[in-house]
């Protein structure tokens, strides 16, 4: 059977080791659990009281059997007996009230935890850059959220009391067996010193162990993520077979991993046993030998015989809490990474609001280059009036998609800016910025919910009316009312109910209910039929009329009907000019528009 490890995770965003202990590494962690504990102090503060409440009584029994056996039933004394009897009950009833408060508290206070971890890292992951998206595989950060957010709800609902719990059972129990007969606890306590080499030993392994679980499940979400999310091109190419072993590759290894730690666990768990059996041993042989010289009672030989039970307990689970603390700390440290990425675009602090604009925007010797990788745009400069379509040609890596990421300020240039209406992009705010932008991507996104929602999410204030007119305008009205539901249709996520072209008109919907002075397009392209593909040529027209438009050009209609065709190679712009004019130049955009026409 496999033994349970909390939490098991890949490695971070920044490559953290497990076992970066340093003074800066050690109260960032404490820093972290105690901002996350500060709204549940008083709770946090009657959870210890409970806490110390129950290991008190949990090492009372041993004691009283001792006064049991030696005041009571040696000396035949019933009525001291029943009092010793009454107070044993007492103690089991105050531990198991005092149990309950404690688990009930310290539940209590680990849920509402994680819930604000899980909402405070969603809200921070809302916040960070396209930048961070394009370079994190989505099963790292969905890991984030859910596998590593786990492998620390183990630690704050059940692993740090135990953690204190069982340390001061262990303390107690130690100091009680120097009380009772100090020969007897050195006796006892002679098995520490193997116990202590075979967890160090235990340690050191299972930290490389756990270590390796947690990168190859992260590995093998981000497999499953990534396959599932690539179904269509998987089933497309009949990769199902190959895709399939290569899953199985990294469940394998990922088992593998955990064969290790079951390993690791079958030796050191059973050998903990064996010692204290050992201990044991040498309880009823040393402390026979005390009491039949009477140096010992028999009250004390057998409340030995418990406290030395009680005292090797505490150390295997503390010894299996290593193994939690292990995961929730990996854990932490990785969400604590993402939790301190930057936005890479922030609005520095007089940012203001980007007042309603016509839409005249100009790129003035932008230069740009992603963090990792050469430079994109080579000192770009472009003058597009307000209301003109422009269309973005060239070939594939030329710079197109970089200009509308810039234009909708995902990310910053290195050198140059970018104006509308002489505005700044940099001095003015993001959302003021993109209340004023609509993007259509090449496959119109949509979300899990009705097609409503879909069309509202621009503009959710918008009244059903005007969702119906926005789905007429684009030509999307009459296949929405062939839906089971209509409008209320209940949509799958990425909206997989709809083929390619009902999807892109719904998002041409979307992006006319919410009225943008700016447009930025992807064409659509494929498995479109003739018939939708003419109701999105349709549906552009009215879109783009009265609009700055920057469309990453696919089709020749849209190209031909462009106010200016701007062609980029290497990042630069080698022509722009109208359709006529660019063809007379017999230039790159001819041989472009040759090839696009043969196609």
């Amino acid at each position: 059977m496999r033994v349970w490890q909390p939490g098991a995770h890949l490695s971070s965003v920044k490559k953290v080791e497990v076992d970066d202990w340093s003074w800066r590494r050690t109260r960032r962690r404490i820093g972290a659990l105690a901002r996350l504990t500060r709204p549940y102090k008083v709770r946090t503060a009657f959870s210890v009281v409970s806490l110390l409440a129950a290991t008190a009584t949990a090492l009372a029994p041993p004691l009283l059997a001792k006064y049991a056996v030696d005041d009571g039933i040696r000396k035949h004394d019933l009525a001291k007996l029943w009092w010793i009897v009454g107070a044993f009950v007492l103690a089991g009833l105050l531990n198991w009230a005092m149990s309950y408060v404690q688990t009930y508290l310290t539940g209590w206070v680990g849920e509402r935890i994680l819930a604000d971890l899980r909402i405070g890292l969603f809200r921070h992951l809302q916040r960070l850059s396209l930048g961070f998206y394009e370079r994190t595989r989505a099963g790292v950060i969905i890991s984030r959220l859910t596998n590593d957010v786990e492998a620390i709800d183990q630690l704050v609902t059940d692993g740090v009391s135990s953690l204190v719990q069982n340390s001061l059972t262990l303390i107690g129990t130690a100091i009680l067996l120097f009380i009772l007969d100090w020969r007897l606890a050195l006796a006892t306590l002679a098995v520490i010193p193997l116990m202590s080499i075979a967890t160090v030993i235990f340690r050191v392994r299972s930290t490389r162990a756990y270590r390796a679980v947690r990168e190859r499940l992260g590995l093998v979400t981000a497999t499953l993520a990534e396959d599932i999310a690539g179904m269509r091109v998987v089933q497309a190419f009949t990769r199902e077979g190959a895709n399939t072993r290569n899953f199985k590759e990294v469940t394998e290894r990922y088992r593998d991993s955990n064969m290790e730690t079951v390993v690791l666990n079958g030796l050191y768990f059973p050998f903990v046993d064996l010692l204290s059996s050992i201990a044991l041993a040498v309880v009823l042989g040393y402390g026979g030998h005390l009491y039949f010289s009477g140096d010992v009672t028999l009250g004390t030989l057998f409340a030995f015989m418990l406290y030395v039970q009680n005292f090797f307990d505490p150390v295997q689970q503390l010894s299996q809490l290593y193994n939690t603390f292990l995961s929730a700390t990996a854990a932490l440290d990785k969400i604590m990474d993402v939790m301190e990425e930057e936005p890479e675009v922030l609005d520095h602090g007089g940012a203001a609001p980007l007042p309603e604009v016509d839409g005249h925007v100009q790129f003035e010797g932008v230069r740009f280059a992603y963090s990792k990788g050469g430079e994109v745009l080579h000192g770009l400069d472009l003058d597009v009036p307000a209301g003109t379509t422009v269309a973005l040609v060239g070939h594939t890596g030329a710079g197109k998609s970089t200009i509308a990421k810039l234009l909708a300020r995902f990310y910053d240039p290195q050198e140059g800016r970018i104006t509308i209406d002489g505005h700044d992009l940099r001095d003015v705010t993001q959302a003021s910025l993109r209340h004023q932008l609509g993007i259509v991507p090449q496959e119109g996104f949509l979300f899990a919910g009705t097609v409503t929602d879909n069309i509202k999410f621009g503009r959710t204030e918008a009244t059903a009316q005007e969702v119906v007119q926005a789905a007429q305008t684009v030509g999307a009205h009459d296949f929405i009312l062939r839906l089971e539901d209509g409008y209320e249709t209940q949509l799958q996520e990425r909206g997989s109910r709809l083929s390619l072209g009902q999807r892109q008109l719904v998002a041409l919907a979307r992006a006319l209910l919410a009225d943008p002075r700016i447009l930025i397009l992807d064409e659509a392209t494929s498995s479109v039929d003739i018939g939708t593909e003419r109701k999105i040529e349709q549906a552009l027209r009215i879109l783009l009329s009265g609009r700055t438009a920057f469309i990453i050009a696919h089709r020749l209609s849209t190209i031909r009907d462009a106010d200016l065709i701007v062609v980029l190679e290497h990042g630069q712009i080698i022509e722009q000019g109208s359709h006529d004019e660019l063809l007379a130049k017999r230039g790159l955009y001819t041989s472009l528009y040759g090839d696009w026409a043969v196609a």
